[in-house]
């Protein structure tokens, strides 16, 4: 048997030549073309109409308010001009007035003489000034969710401790960012280029968005099992060595200590073990909590949280061992372990949340499950290959390559039947996005998680790939989608439940700053980079000294700087409206309504 599989292998290999390239580099004489370059020019613009759409509703909204005041000014100008009218015009005047006085109404109208009263306690703020052109009044949350205390704690652990490490982490990406501009802004080696790169990177990624996933995942399953987690004491130890490890991890970041190379994993492997172990026990802890459930059926959002837990873990695993990685086999390992940590970690995990989040914040089932089953095995089948499309051209074998490639676009399955269950679940609520803090979020991220993958899937292709790697492009396609993607959605979900459960309202100017501040700041940083990092994808591949490329970068690195900046102030603004939401205080019981009930797989939260 043995002789039999070397024999097999060995013929293998004669025929399929394990070559690094067999054909020579693409022409990019008509790179504009390109059907990677046409579709993402195309979906690029699919963003900037629904920001037209965005912005264009506000302006209109302003303008309706400057009308009505405009009316206002002429009738405060009629009145004026009363003062000089004749006898008869006022007796006119009068006498439609006391027509007026003596109109009677049928009895059937909301109206009476009684003094007003709301017994009931259905209103919870007077608005002398209702009409707000650029920010809407939002619609207050009504429906309060028992929540047990323990989880109610433990979800705000998680969430503030994630909101400080977005903070921090923005700040440590602002500053790196800064250094583009003013390469000499510092002369410290801990603060030094290399060092706070990663910093930033690795904040973000653990401290802000996994420790947000976790701390919403364990509302999900809670509530989809209608049971209560399996052990808070394994959570709160989680939580410590999760922030133990994003803290050490960090430290010695910037001390200078590292993993090398190894993009996303510069964490040592003790602080990575730390994590890994934190994972182990969230995940011992969502599946207890998945098995003790009250309901027979097992609602799709803990597919997709398990999934992604268990995908991680084994990652993680996989990343770590030194045994294989060594030359071109750390090269394979890196773009494995580099993709699958965005696409079956964060991407996976936020999915499931959208999967339960959405429906109740819209207060309608889920379009379709079965869309959603789809998207979930066919996103397990093919972003297990793609890694290695971040090493097109490299010495890597060329079929290898054709696999991530071919791997790449088959994304766009999960991608379209993920979008299309979305925007099914979201239709016809277009006038509801005005009213609500949740909603709005949620169409940014659901619009990004299909341009974002398909732009990804066609900057796979090999002239694309041979345009734009390793420039700013790069840098723009992961912003796109670790922040237009799952930031956003991670945003939505706290919005849409932290009320429910602490009957704390953010302050709706302070959401709606955060929300332009963010996306704006989104779209200047990622146009500008992608617009710079094409045509300095053009001066490397023409052959031009690289100090051109550093100097043809520079004002779109100012535009990186702005979007940078915008973004920052609206973390800062979206900590603050964490901090009204989360504050201990006692809620008004007559201003909520609460509920408590067993949810199925089709059922909303509320109804």
């Amino acid at each position: 048997m043995k002789h039999t599989a070397l024999f097999i292998t060995f013929f293998a290999l004669l025929i399929f030549k394990v070559q690094a390239q067999t054909v020579p580099n693409p022409e990019i004489g008509q790179w504009w073309s390109s059907p990677g370059i046409i579709g993402t020019a195309l979906l690029i613009a699919l963003v900037s109409f629904v920001a037209i759409l965005i912005i264009g509703s506000r302006l209109s909204a302003l303008l309706h308010h400057l009308k009505n005041k405009s009316e206002s000014r002429n009738k405060e100008s009629l009145r004026s001009e009363m003062v000089n009218w004749d006898d008869e015009d006022l007796d006119w005047v009068l006498e439609k007035r006391k027509a007026a006085k003596t109109y009677q109404l049928s009895g059937k109208e909301l109206s009476g003489q009684t003094p007003s009263e709301d017994s009931l306690g259905l209103i919870t703020k007077v608005n002398h000034d209702p009409e707000n052109p650029l920010v809407n009044e939002k619609k207050r949350e009504t429906l309060h969710l028992d929540t047990p205390q323990p989880l109610r704690s433990l979800m705000i652990w998680y969430l503030g401790a994630s909101v400080f490490w977005l903070v921090f982490g923005t700040l440590v990406g602002q500053y790196v960012g800064m250094k583009f501009i003013w390469p000499e802004l510092d002369q410290i080696s801990w603060l030094s280029f290399g060092r706070l790169r990663p910093v930033h990177t690795n904040t973000v990624f653990w401290g802000w968005a996994s420790l947000t996933m976790v701390g919403l995942g364990y509302f999900v399953i809670s509530r989809t099992s209608n049971t209560s987690i399996f052990s808070y004491s394994i959570a709160k130890i989680a939580w410590i060595l999760m922030n133990s490890a994003v803290l050490l991890g960090n430290f010695l970041l910037m001390s200078g200590v590292n993993n090398g190379g190894g993009e996303y994993r510069e964490y040592i492997w003790p602080v990575a073990l730390l994590f890994a172990v934190g994972m182990i026990l969230t995940f011992y802890n969502y599946y207890k909590t998945v098995a003790d459930r009250k309901i027979s059926e097992i609602y799709i959002s803990n597919w997709y949280l398990l999934g992604g837990l268990a995908w991680t873990i084994t990652l993680v695993i996989i990343g770590y061992l030194p045994s294989y990685q060594d030359g071109l086999g750390e090269t394979v390992i890196q773009g494995y372990y580099m993709h699958q940590g965005v696409g079956m970690w964060f991407m996976t995990f936020t999915l499931g949340l959208v999967y339960y989040y959405l429906p109740t914040s819209l207060n309608t089932p889920i379009y379709s499950y079965s869309l959603g089953v789809l998207a979930f095995w066919t996103q397990m089948l093919f972003y297990t290959m793609i890694g290695t499309h971040h090493f097109v051209f490299s010495p890597l074998p060329w079929w290898l390559q054709t696999v991530a490639i071919v791997f790449s676009a088959g994304m766009l399955i999960p991608v379209i039947a993920g979008t299309t269950n979305f925007l099914m679940t979201m239709k016809g609520s277009g006038s509801a996005i005005s009213k609500s803090y949740v909603l709005p979020f949620f169409l940014v991220g659901v619009v990004f998680y299909f341009v974002g993958s398909a732009q990804g899937s066609l900057q796979a292709f090999r002239l694309t790939n041979f345009l734009w790697h390793f420039t700013d492009f790069n840098v723009a396609h992961s912003h796109m989608t670790m922040y237009g993607i799952i930031t956003f959605i991670l945003w939505a979900c706290i919005y849409a439940i932290l009320p429910k459960i602490t009957g704390k309202e953010p302050p709706a100017l302070g959401v709606g700053i955060h929300f332009w501040l963010a996306f704006i700041g989104l779209f200047a940083y990622m146009v500008s980079l992608m617009a710079g990092g094409t045509l300095r994808g053009i001066s490397w591949i023409e052959g031009e000294p690289f100090i051109n490329s550093v100097i043809l970068m520079q004002p779109y690195w100012v535009w990186r700087a702005v979007g940078g900046s915008l973004m920052l102030v609206s973390h800062l603004v979206f900590a603050y409206n964490f901090y009204q939401m989360a504050k201990k205080g006692n809620v008004d019981p007559a201003k909520v309504t609460s509920q408590s009930f067993q949810l199925t797989p089709n059922q909303p939260d509320h109804v």
